[in-house]
């Protein structure tokens, strides 16, 4: 037994140089991948930075409270961002909070007010008639087509309206001259404006509340009005953003419109459309399908309400009598083109289906649309933030200035009471905070996290929990020394007990930050998520670093022989008298009676 014990201390005594390699490399690591992603500072938050901050509430209309779920609020985020991106903004953050509530961050130098316009109105979603369109460069790409039960259309219509496709495109892009190439554009347009005057027989009859197929293509423009539209068009250029956020600005849903879209193979287009034949709110329900049966693969679904099911009839008819593109309609969210299927025939059941280069995900975002647009979830406005630049900087000024002081006075109380044990409890301190500013710095660009003023208050509450894990270790190695231990052994009896202390105090302040994170929103969570990143940390560093670094300076002379500067002074803790082997007595001889 005693040679198996001597083994095992043994062997104890070479893990502390494997413990300090360990934080070492994993130190030099991040901070290699800091400094290799470009990011070597935190990314600060509106209240540091300056900017606007908007946090926004879901709010649903009577009998529609299962509107409001994780599906349409992710859905609703990426339509805010689009709306944010819109207006010219870099670096915005939308993103939800707890389950109804979406944080909406916008930098400095951008218009507040338009911007809690763009992300605080409900998202518009219409069925347009396609009069004209052309891709952005490159020859035409596969359009999805709308069905009523899923099969391909292998048609020679279709086979005809993809030649046709292609051939307006090669038109539209021919390169032999400019204004050759404006003149062929602007008559085309024209031809096609002109082919829609005529309303064309529709199978379900005239639709009603003011869809009429027949007027779908131009709305009763004509004239000036169609110049109007042809001069837009041509000068709608959808490869730039800030073109793209104005196209169809100030338009009706009763009017003809230009828009831009982007196609499967990240290509961008652009439209003129026709007036709404069917709003959103006339899709029931959208979802994503895997369709094995035909081999279509992923399609999207839709079913109509009552009403919307006319409509879809009565402009599904009308396109299917027509040839390319304006037999396709296109699905517009927020003035921008998400899908343009081909129609080959009248879908009169209430239901459709489109399919086409879809897989998984583009599938399921443009169910989500066609579904959030569908449902009547609106947003109200709880709070509205905003920050100028100068103020910022004076509150991260003050921010600093007031971890400076708290780091500043737990050194002093480490000095004084301490001493030489303070060396330890310095760099380990040290240590925490590059790990604590290193990851910070990583996590801006992975997850998006933003230092913000209740964060910083998060990392100045963490130095007194991290200093108190060292006091915890410490006072149960000189409690050992007061029992009469040197010193090696003390550190190795303290460890287990002050481990279990630790363990224990830490998890209690990583729950609390944990429930704090989930239970609240806005800036509140990230004092909750830098008191929890600091407290999982506190740990790595006690584990890693603080013991490791205490067991090799067990061995110095310095601290081991109790010096009355290195904090483990024998007197001075009133430590009793070295404890001593007693030898056993020996067992009373036996004698042998006679």
């Amino acid at each position: 037994m005693a040679a198996l014990k001597k083994g095992r201390n043994a062997s104890a005594t070479s893990k502390p140089w494997r413990s300090l390699a360990l934080i070492l490399i994993a130190i030099v690591a991040l901070t290699g991948g800091m400094f290799a992603s470009g990011h070597t500072t935190p990314r600060l938050g509106i209240d540091l930075a300056g900017g606007t901050s908007i946090t926004l509430a879901a709010v649903p209309e009577a009998g529609q409270e299962s509107a409001i779920n994780k599906t349409n609020m992710n859905t609703a985020v990426s339509i805010m961002e689009r709306r944010v991106n819109g207006l010219g903004v870099s670096e915005a953050e939308v993103q939800t909070q707890g389950d109804r509530n979406i944080i909406v961050n916008i930098p400095k130098g951008t218009n507040s007010k338009q911007a809690r316009e763009q992300v605080g109105t409900t998202a518009k979603l219409y069925f347009r008639p396609v009069i004209a369109t052309e891709l952005a460069g490159g020859g035409a790409a596969p359009t999805p087509s709308a069905t009523s039960d899923g099969s391909e259309q292998d048609s020679d219509k279709d086979k005809a309206t993809e030649k046709a496709t292609d051939k307006a495109t090669e038109k539209a892009t021919d390169g032999s001259s400019p204004s050759a190439s404006a003149t062929t554009q602007g008559r085309a347009v024209t031809d096609a404006l002109k082919a829609d005057e005529t309303p064309a027989a529709s199978p379900s009859g005239t639709a009603e509340d003011g869809a009429s197929p027949s007027a779908s293509a131009t709305g009763g423009t004509s004239g000036d009005a169609d110049s109007k539209l042809q001069a837009q068009y041509a000068a709608l250029d959808c490869t730039k953003e800030s073109v793209r956020a104005k196209a169809g600005d100030g338009s009706k849903s009763s009017d003809s419109t230009v828009a831009c879209g982007q196609n499967s193979q990240g290509q961008w287009q652009k439209y003129i459309l026709g007036p709404a034949a069917v709003d959103g709110t006339d899709v029931d329900e959208a979802d994503a399908v895997l369709n094995t049966q035909s081999g279509a693969g992923w399609v999207v679904t839709m079913d109509f309400t009552d009403k919307g099911a006319k409509k879809f009839a009565d402009i599904t008819g009308q396109l299917a009598q027509n040839q390319s593109p304006q037999n396709q309609f296109a699905i517009v969210l927020d003035n921008e083109v998400v899908s343009d299927p081909y129609v080959s025939q009248a879908l009169t059941g209430g239901n459709a289906e489109i399919s086409g280069n879809f897989n998984q995900q583009s599938a399921q975002d443009l169910a989500n649309m066609l579904s959030y647009g569908a449902l009547p979830l609106t947003f109200r406005e709880d709070s509205v933030t905003t920050v100028t630049a100068a103020l910022g900087g004076e509150q991260l000024k003050a921010g600093l200035i007031a971890g400076a002081i708290g780091l500043a006075l737990v050194v002093i109380y480490l000095l004084v009471y301490y001493r030489g044990l303070s060396f330890i409890a310095i760099l380990s301190l040290l240590v925490s905070a590059a790990l604590t500013y290193v990851i910070m710095s990583l996590l801006g660009p992975a997850i998006g996290f933003a230092l913000n003023l209740p964060a910083v208050c998060g990392a100045i509450v963490a130095i007194g929990i991290t200093a108190d894990s060292f006091i915890v270790f410490f006072e149960r190695v000189r409690d050992e020394i007061r029992e009469g231990r040197t010193l090696r052994p003390s550190v190795e009896r303290a460890w287990p007990r002050a481990r279990r202390t630790i363990l224990v105090s830490d998890f209690v302040s990583f729950l609390a930050a944990a429930v704090l994170f989930v239970v609240t929103v806005g800036k509140v969570q990230g004092f909750a998520f830098t008191l929890g990143l600091t407290t999982v940390l506190d740990v790595v560093v006690v584990f890693l670093f603080t013991k490791p670094l205490l067991t090799l300076m067990a061995r110095r002379k310095f601290f081991a022989s109790g010096h009355k500067w290195s904090g483990l002074d024998p007197k001075a803790l009133g430590a009793k008298p070295p404890l001593r082997r007693t030898r056993r007595p020996s067992a009373p001889a036996q004698t042998k009676e006679a």
